[in-house]
């Protein structure tokens, strides 16, 4: 091996020294996977009151009180439909 200069323990400490670095990035990554698991986790405890939020927060956007309170007032102001004839209807207010 034409060019090699490095003695046997050279090469072994240089060895030694990237499994050193390789344990401590291995211990960094560990530690990072806990934490990212640990927030997953909370986040995981807290899904129940965060859906019903933003179900709450779709309904009142989209206009539902509004639409649901005319539906259930329409209804209470209607008659019985006699006749329907396409989108026409006659209806007995009595």
């Amino acid at each position: 091996m034409a060019g090699n200069s490095r003695t046997l323990e050279q090469v072994r400490r240089e060895i030694e020294a990237e499994r050193d670095q390789l344990a401590s990035s291995v211990d960094v990554l560990r530690s990072e996977i806990d934490d990212a698991t640990n927030i997953g986790a909370k986040l995981r405890s807290k899904l129940p009151v965060v859906t019903a939020g933003a179900l709450g927060a779709g309904f009142l956007l989209a206009g539902g009180i509004g639409a649901t309170m005319r539906l259930l007032a329409r209804r209470g102001r209607e008659g019985r439909e006699k006749a329907r004839f396409g989108r026409f209807s006659f209806v007995d207010r009595d």
